[in-house]
């Protein structure tokens, strides 16, 4: 029997899979040696775009003085003079390049002992607890920054309370690895379960599990091509990668056993398996990767970084599954079948029935509560910046940065960069600055300096941390907090009087400046990649379907499961992570949508021999297992990511992932054979015309093949003819 094509290539898989487990083994280890090369970059404002008034001034702030991390450091029960020594010492830290305290408050270069004014002393010193703001060399997530900040644990010891952003980096840092950890052992050890009570080997889940650990090893070493990756995309990508692609080795080792029970040599069973599987599960991978690739789109470019690499990760399942596995079974066949064991899940069929005897009043349901779940979902409280993302109640860090707020009020840092020009200009903004209500002080060179010292009388080591040949530094604390619609009006003011002594050329930077620009970026991102996304995953099903209606069937239990996800913490009065609220809704889409793809290819399979009662029932009772399976596995993942990171912004997505999977569950389970069976004669039509489109293509190629058969006769009969007159 001649064998070509694709069958080729299933063949090869099936009969050459030792050469296939050589190959699997050398990427693993390459990659595996890759993983710990791959950077984590854990400040969200390197991926604002470059028109972004925000990322400009950080290239600028990068270029001129360096991009420094800060702290915020209080001292309790100590006197002024011991706050002083302790301050002295902080400064000389490798690392450090400022340090602001009690007496230092009006002279931050420490040049001149000048005396401290009450205000300001009262801004460091109150009731035996000192304040000390450092400014340290290089970025919060530096390396050098975290080992100043180790240097200065020892220096202040337990009394010391710590807040600001390269100490919420390095706890940051510290913590998620280890929570990422924690969180796959544990989702591991429950999928493990799910899958020994669906399935009906003992060694099957260590099969699924390891299959799904090869893809995912791979998929987080080859992201070295990318430099570095978010810690965002670092502490959900491998464990959504195991979530969502799961059911691709689930349905290839169902499917095989289903041909391998019906007495198949097991070698003709698995390819048969392979072409039977193949366009069902490539089908449902493209759902996803088209959800996935959607947020590729954003022009904050973290939904970039996690859109490739989850992608990419879909991508790397379906080869693993599509070649490693079939490789595997045949090692393990023996295994699979010596520890076989009784199924565990009831029959299904008394659960369809009910689903559809309640069709209406669900139907009826979902009416009523489309548009208030619209209107609530569209109502929450977003929140877009790095305060909102970091540490929670709680922690450490969050706990830290409360008292220190208490006792001194907060200090929301802005940096102004203006043109070198007149120290009087300087001077006089920084004067104007330091008048705003809402500002604690405002600090520059021009502005610190007595009348009649020239800069030039500082040393160069001094000057150089407030002033380079092109721009002059200004430090101004707000008292607010990073993220809210004062502080959002405050930071307005603060770069009008800016723009009102220098109208070219000048920056501001700093988080709440940065939280603007992403609160206007993520706006813009949303409506787009929610469209795109959405256009993407009904072009895959209306071709895999031949059906335009049916997609929008598809579509709307997902789509209701997404916004009635969405609509939760408006009713529980909670915040949202606007970032979170994207990713999710993608995410959502691209990951369930194959349990909806699933029921409808099923009911369109029962319904060639029942009628579409029957049919959606039938649907029901063979896809509940399977939605189950996989819908259990994503909800597992996503409440561990809750549950175990102390990172809001990561455990608010694990919370929607978690929530989002039970709703779809349930809607797909429930609404969808409904809305089937009722737009059954619309869905038969369609397909009806797509079929005769289909055959009258067919037949004119046939025909044009014909013509041109005819053609080259008609041609051949003429040159034998032309060839025997010139014979005689």
């Amino acid at each position: 029997m001649k064998i070509n094509g694709i069958e080729k290539i299933f063949h090869f898989i099936v009969y050459e899979g030792r050469k296939i487990e050589k190959a699997f083994i050398a990427m693993l280890i390459v990659f595996a040696i890759c993983f710990p090369l791959v950077g984590v970059n854990y400040d969200l404002s390197k991926y604002l775009p470059q028109s972004a008034p925000s990322r400009e001034a950080l290239s600028v702030m990068e270029d001129e003085f360096g991009y420094p991390g800060m702290a915020r450091i209080m001292l309790r029960d100590v006197s002024l003079y011991e706050a002083r020594q302790m301050r002295d010492q902080i400064a000389s830290v490798e690392g450090v390049d400022m340090v602001t305290g009690a007496d230092t408050a009006t002279d931050v270069y420490m040049a001149y002992p000048f005396a401290a004014e009450a205000d300001a002393l009262d801004d460091y010193y109150r009731d035996g607890n000192a304040l000390i703001d450092v400014v340290f060399e290089e970025g919060s997530s530096e390396k050098s920054t975290h080992e100043a900040l180790d240097r200065i644990y020892e220096i202040v010891g337990e009394d010391g309370y710590f807040s600001g952003s390269a100490v919420s980096n390095k706890s940051r840092q510290e913590t998620i690895v280890k929570e990422v950890a924690i969180a796959m052992v544990i989702a591991l050890v429950i999928i493990f379960s799910i899958l020994t009570v669906t399935t009906t080997s003992w060694f099957e889940p260590v099969l699924f599990i390891g299959v799904m650990g090869v893809a995912i090893i791979i998929n987080m070493g080859s992201n070295i091509i990318f430099g570095t990756i978010s810690f965002f995309t670092f502490a959900t990508a491998a464990i959504l990668q195991l979530a969502v692609s799961m059911d691709y080795s689930i349905f290839l080792l169902h499917t095989f056993t289903a041909y391998k029970q019906k007495g198949m040599e097991i070698h003709e069973a698995l390819e048969m398996a392979l072409r039977e599987s193949a366009g069902a599960i490539v089908a449902s991978s493209m759902t996803t990767i088209v959800g996935f690739l959607a947020m590729a789109l954003m022009k904050f470019s973290v939904g970039r970084d996690l859109g490739f690499v989850l992608a990419k990760g879909i991508v790397i399942s379906l080869a693993t599954v599509m070649m490693l596995m079939p490789a595997l079974i045949m090692r393990f066949n023996e295994k699979i079948e010596k520890y076989s064991h009784r199924s565990f899940m009831p029959s299904f069929d008394s659960f369809a029935d009910k689903m559809y005897r309640g069709r209406k009043i669900i139907i009826a349901i979902s009416l009523i509560f489309i548009i208030p779940v619209y209107v609530a979902q569209d109502m929450n409280l977003f929140l877009y910046g790095d305060e909102a993302l970091g540490e929670g109640p709680g922690t450490k860090v969050y706990e830290q940065s409360r008292m220190i707020d208490e006792e001194f009020g907060r200090s929301n840092m802005i940096i102004a960069m203006v043109p070198v020009g007149s120290p009087v200009s300087e001077k006089l903004l920084t004067e104007d600055l330091e008048g705003f209500e809402f500002v604690n002080y405002a600090k520059s060179l021009a502005g610190e300096l007595p009348s009649g010292v020239p800069q030039d009388f500082l040393p160069q080591s001094l000057t150089e941390k407030m002033k380079t040949e092109n721009y002059s530094r200004i430090l101004i604390s707000m008292n607010t907090a990073e993220e809210s619609e004062f502080a959002f009006e405050c930071s307005k003011k603060i770069d009008s009087k800016i723009r009102e002594y220098y109208p070219e050329d000048s920056h501001v930077l700093g988080l709440t400046p940065t939280t603007m620009d992403m609160k206007n970026i993520l706006n813009e991102d949303y409506s787009f990649v929610n469209m795109i996304s959405m256009l993407g995953v009904i072009l895959v099903v209306a071709i895999s379907f031949r059906s335009v209606l049916v997609p929008m069937l598809v579509i709307i239990p997902i789509e209701a499961a997404i916004l009635l996800n969405m609509a939760f913490p408006y009713v529980m009065g909670e915040s949202v992570l606007f970032i979170g609220y994207i990713i999710v809704g993608c995410l959502q889409l691209g990951a369930t949508v194959d349990y909806s793809i699933l029921v409808t290819g099923n009911y369109l399979g029962a319904r060639k021999e029942m009628s579409p009662p029957e049919a959606a029932k039938a649907s029901i009772a063979k896809s509940a297992l399977s939605v189950l399976t996989s819908g259990s596995i994503l909800t597992v993942v996503g409440y561990g990511l809750f549950f175990i990171s102390t990172t809001r912004g990561i455990s608010q997505v694990g919370r929607f992932v978690g929530r989002g999977a039970m709703l779809s569950i349930v809607l797909v389970l429930t609404l969808l054979p409904a809305l089937l069976a009722l737009f059954d004669r619309q869905i038969a039509r369609q397909q009806e015309r797509s079929r005769t489109r289909s055959e009258r293509l067919k037949n004119r190629r046939s025909a044009g093949r014909g013509d041109n058969d005819k053609a080259g006769n008609e041609e051949e009969k003429q040159g034998k003819s032309k060839e025997e007159k010139k014979k005689k």
